[in-house]
């Protein structure tokens, strides 16, 4: 491979990447289920329907909450939703760039990180002129997609890994006082309404918004303090008071938790949520990402965390985890199609009776409406405005949306 200076002369295309990295690349685009495919992406077993999902054969699920398109609109003509979630994308572009610039990883990974966000934005501007120019359907999943293509095809595997490294260490020593907080609450429902808070609270370390990311790189987030200044109830989406009622009178023998981010989303938000569920004697699967995306949690990160976690005698702060399972998802972004999950997990959730999905990419922007033939909770803070405008309320709102299923 030639020095760096020798590389900036290149032009920045796909062209240029494949001779001067000796990537195999294909600018073909990716369709949903991958498309033609990148050589250099890892192959994994192949993805299945959720067995919950409550359509046969998920032929009425779509993994998309906000209609880019309808069928009336013009094929070939951007849609003013499509053209306002290309500029969402659009402005993520610079903090992306930093966070693969910065990943000592990768060779000469200035001059990749600038020809990424070339690259990248080079496809949105392409998509703002046809929408159909680089497969579809356009949506949250493929311009997700279409980003870690593009990241992929240039070598890069986890850029957010260094910060994701850093915010895992702190929420883990937050997590014993964070534990001990929630079991000093002797009423029942204020502890488990003090869960959620600290799950919606979590979930804002979310990277993959460019308001959030530079606010993080300026100031960074505490959680303490999030928990309270979360927007005043009445939330966009609150079901908090139903869920709280149905905890008092029903235990539910097996949950799915489908994990958003990592540090304080998942060890300070998440797991003391699961712990309780533990405590009551239900058996608990939590799905993570098989692969990288944004600073999403991954199955093997948060295996190696629950393992810290642990006490000598295997326990989460007292509690017994033999019923804690961890699996893949068999996802590799930070929303999610269930028509394409692992078959580890299926087995796993097969005779779960809820289903919860966490965080604003799965449980907001592509499953707020996905029906489920158990009990299922939708629970994420807002973070993009649009999405806000969408659902008619604030800006950091919260959706916590539980739907009970009839026995």
């Amino acid at each position: 491979m030639g020095s760096s200076s020798a590389l900036v002369r290149f032009p920045l295309s796909m062209t240029s990447i494949r001779s001067s990295y000796g990537v195999e690349t294909n600018k073909k685009s990716l369709n949903r289920s991958g498309g033609e495919g990148l050589k250099i992406l890892e192959r994994a077993p192949a993805l299945v329907r959720f067995p919950l999902l409550m359509t046969p054969n998920g032929s009425n699920y779509k993994a998309c909450t906000i209609p880019y398109r309808f069928p009336s609109d013009n094929l070939w003509k951007l849609t003013p939703t499509e053209e306002t979630w290309i500029d969402v994308f659009l402005k993520s572009v610079p903090s992306f760039r930093k966070r693969a610039e910065s990943d000592s990883t990768v060779p000469d990974t200035h001059v990749r990180a600038e020809i990424f966000a070339q690259r990248y934005t080079e496809i949105l501007e392409d998509l703002k002129k046809n929408p159909k120019s680089h497969g579809g359907p356009l949506d949250s999943i493929h311009l997700c997609r279409l980003r870690e293509q593009v990241l992929r095809e240039l070598g890069y595997r986890d850029i957010f890994k260094k910060v994701k490294d850093e915010e895992n260490s702190k929420a883990i020593s937050l997590f014993g006082d964070v534990v001990r907080l929630n079991d000093a609450i002797e009423d029942e429902g204020q502890r488990i309404e003090n869960l959620v808070r600290g799950i919606l609270a979590g979930n804002i370390f979310d990277l993959g918004s460019a308001q959030l990311a530079e606010l993080f790189a300026k100031d960074g987030m505490s959680f303490m303090t999030t928990c309270q200044n979360l927007v005043p109830r009445p939330w966009v989406i609150d079901d908090l008071d139903t869920f709280k009622l149905r905890w008092s009178k029903k235990s539910w023998k097996k949950v799915v938790i489908f994990t958003d981010n990592s540090g304080a989303d998942v060890i300070l938000g998440i797991l003391p949520f699961a712990r309780e569920l533990l405590r009551r004697g239900t058996q608990v699967v939590l799905a993570a990402n098989a692969l990288p995306s944004v600073n999403d949690i991954t199955y093997p990160e948060l295996k190696e965390i629950i393992t810290k976690l642990k006490d000598e005698n295997g326990q989460l702060m007292g509690v017994d985890t033999s019923n804690l399972l961890i699996a893949s998802s068999g996802n590799d972004l930070p929303v999610i199609d269930l028509n394409m999950v692992s078959q580890e997990l299926v087995y796993l959730a097969r005779d779960a009776d809820l289903v919860v999905l966490e965080g604003m990419g799965r449980g907001i922007e592509t499953n707020l409406h996905a029906k489920f033939k158990c009990d299922s909770l939708k629970i994420g803070m807002v973070k993009h405005l649009e999405v806000a405008q969408f659902l008619g309320g604030r800006l950091y709102d919260c959706v916590f949306k539980y739907t009970e299923v009839s026995s």
